[in-house]
């Protein structure tokens, strides 16, 4: 069965959760722990995900399609079975994408209007 085309900018603007939990496994799978350190870590400590915000915001993105849990498991010997694993679509591969370029055209805004940089001479 063939899938329709679902536009990736439909999902935008993100909230920056959904945002940062893309973003965490844009680089490859993760448990959910893992994904609150990734979080944590890319944010410099600046955005930590709690365990209602992290499992709410993977329940509606698994709802969504644009992430899936994985069947692929570590060396049991290494992980914990009980842990899920979740990785992107190619629809959240896209719209994590499609977030990604619309902040870089509001970063471009705002140094177009020297606000990122050297401060404005008073």
């Amino acid at each position: 069965m063939v899938k329709p085309f679902v536009d990736p900018e439909s999902f935008l603007p993100l909230t920056p959760a959904v945002f940062h939990l893309l973003l965490a496994l844009a680089d490859g799978e993760r448990h959910g722990y893992g994904i609150m350190q990734e979080v944590a870590a890319s944010t410099d400590g600046q955005i930590k995900m709690g365990p209602g915000t992290l499992y709410g915001t993977i329940k509606r993105l698994l709802e969504a399609q644009l992430i899936e849990e994985s069947d692929a498991r570590p060396d049991p010997a290494l992980d914990d079975e009980r842990r899920r694993y979740y990785r992107l679509t190619g629809l959240g591969e896209k719209v994590v994408r499609a977030e990604a370029q619309r902040y870089a055209g509001i970063v471009a805004v705002a140094q177009g209007k020297r606000l990122l940089g050297k401060p404005r001479p008073a």
